[in-house]
Order: C-alpha cells, then structure tokens, then sequence
C-alpha cells in the first residue's frame, strides 16, 4: 500500500473512533500528531510544542522565540534573494513509546487501513513475547520514535519526507539515508522564514510636500532599525540557532524615472548606526549622501516612492556552527506629492 495513501485511512479511521486529532494527507510519519503545532506562526514571543516550559504531546517540535524580532502591524518576512527557500519538510524526535501507541491503536482498532497495513504495522511495533517491549516501551526516556514534520504553508516539496515512524537512541544520529534529519542549520532555515523586520518607511525632509529640483534627504531612523533575530529549538535533543537579520542598504525607487537619486545607484548603504542621513538646519545647499530629487509635479496625485533594505542573514547555532543565509530584502511604498516652487511676480 502506497505511503502516502496510508494516512489518510488513518485520518478516516481516528474520525470513526471519534479522536479529536486533526489529520490532513500527509505522507507516513508526516501527521500533525496530538495538538502542537510543527511549524510556528508570525506572532512574537516563544511558539510551538511547548507551554511554557513543558513539552507537549508531540516531543520533538521546534520551539520558535520571536521576542527579538521585528514588531509592529507593518512588520513582515524578508523576501531571500536567490531561488533559495527553507526546508519543507523534516524529520525530529516525535514521540515516546507512550504517545505512539496512543496514537497508532486507534487507527488499528478502526479497521479502516486495512488488515496488511495493520498486520504489518503490529509486526513492526509489538513484540508477541515479550509486550513490555511494545513500541520499544523498555528503552522509555533513552530515545524517541522519529518522524517528519512539515512546514503548514505546504510549499514544494512538503511530501518528499516519507519514511515512517523510526526509532533513534538519544545521542545517536538517525538512520542513514534520512535526509532533513533535524540540524542547527535545518532550524537556523526554518527561523529565517520566521524572521519579522520593521516597516522600511523613510523620513523624508522636506517632510510631506517636496519641491521640483529641490534634493530631499531620506533616512532610517536607527533607534526604530535594527537588526532582529529568531531563535528555534528542539528542548529534547538540546539543539538550537539563531538566525539574524541585519538592515545593510537601502535601495529608493522614486515612482517615476522623472526624478534623480542620491547616490545615482539609489543604493545607500548602512555606516554601521544608520542608514542615509538625518536632515539638519545650514544643509539645504549640501547633496544628501542618501535621498532624491523629483524632476517634475505629481501634478494632483503623488509619486509612489518604494523604499526596499537589503538584510544580511546569518546564524549561529549548537556546537559553534553558523554560516551566512541568502540575503533578504523588504519593502513598502509611501506617497509623496511634488510640486513646482512659484514665483511671485511683481
């Protein structure tokens, strides 16, 4: 019987015995388990199998701690900028002898995956001669039944991990051949898609209205910009990393080719504290190091001014391991209306 037919059966099955286990057609070993989710969500904070400091049902989830990333309603994920994308599915510690068979004697006693999946999945988890070794129950608290996880947004590629449940001792690395077993690296890319960073809306000077010809400076505060981290962790296997994002440039795009940047690249990189410059009094002769100047009137609209910053990913993890990931960017528009500088004749 095809895998990947398997969990559904299973899904029917512990709807019949009336569980209250959420199921959805994922490959062996790949089901959401007893509540718990596998794959956080974008709110700040700590997430996933854990409340509190307890795990739950599911042993091996990973843990998100977002307290260091990037906050308010116009924060959002970075966009990498190469093909790259986090795993979409992986393999981690998911249950003690307990919770598996909690889990799997419902769906046998249904009846409804068939008597040779049955037959064959009882040959694999009990022992006829000696049941206190049922689900390996005798090596309880020395390892944990593996299986997949999967990333919730279903991307390309979440149904390739499909090996079933397997037991690995604690300390000992997976079977050979499982690939996405659960690394620092694995969960330094899966915090990456977690990483939050701050809207990129400029301060603009003149402020609100600008004039044709007249340069105006642009600027990110460096107070409200600054880098953000996520850190995601596996308690039982003693794992983590942390993924950082960096603010390093920031590219303007005026919303008309009508119009001249500073620096002519329109890329202003950071000097480390900020990135442009701040606007003060006795510089309206000076050319910003970052900013713009219009050409022409919005006439009776405005200009839509994309403001996009270039973060530099990197992360560190478990056993001094760390490494750059693809470079992320994020941007957002603002409208700024332009107008011709009158003159008063007399």
């Amino acid at each position: 019987m095809p895998a990947v037919i398997r969990p559904v059966r299973a899904a029917a099955a512990l709807l019949a015995a009336g569980s209250l286990c959420l199921l959805s057609s994922f490959p062996a070993g790949a089901d959401q388990g007893p509540p718990g989710g596998s794959f956080g969500g974008s709110g700040n904070g700590t997430s996933g199998d854990a409340d509190g400091d307890t795990l739950s049902a599911t042993a091996g989830g990973i843990v998100f701690d977002r307290s260091k990333n990037g906050t308010g309603p116009a924060a959002g994920p970075v966009t990498a900028a190469t093909s790259w994308t986090p795993p979409a599915c992986w393999y981690a510690p998911k249950y003690t002898p307990e919770q598996l068979q909690a889990y799997l004697e419902p769906i046998w006693e249904a009846e409804s995956t068939g008597y040779e999946w049955d037959a064959e999945q009882r040959e694999k988890y009990l022992n006829k001669e000696e049941p206190d070794k049922d689900f390996n129950k005798d090596r309880t608290g020395k390892g944990y039944w593996w299986g997949s996880y999967v990333n919730k947004s279903f991307p390309p590629g979440w149904d390739k991990c499909d090996a079933d449940y397997f037991w690995v001792d604690q300390g000992d690395p997976p079977p050979p051949g499982i690939v996405n077993a659960v690394t620092p690296r694995i969960l330094a890319e899966l915090a990456y898609a977690e990483i939050r960073v701050p809207t990129t809306e400029i301060t603009l000077a003149p402020a609100g209205t600008t004039k044709v010809n007249l340069p105006t400076w642009a600027w990110l505060d460096a107070a409200d910009f600054k880098p953000v981290s996520v850190t995601a962790s596996v308690p039982v296997l003693g794992i983590s990393a942390t993924t950082t994002a960096t603010p390093v440039s920031l590219r303007i795009d005026p919303g008309t080719p009508d119009a001249q940047t500073y620096p002519a690249s329109g890329v202003c990189e950071s000097t480390g504290s900020r990135i442009g410059e701040p606007y003060e009094k006795g510089k309206a002769d000076l050319t910003p190091p970052c900013g713009v100047k219009y050409l022409r009137s919005s006439g009776d609209t405005s200009f839509p001014l994309r403001a996009t910053v270039t973060w530099q990913i990197t992360w560190t993890g478990t056993g001094n391991t760390g490494d750059r990931l693809p470079d992320g960017s994020f941007g957002a528009p603002q409208n700024v209306v332009v107008q011709e500088i009158q003159a008063v004749n007399r």
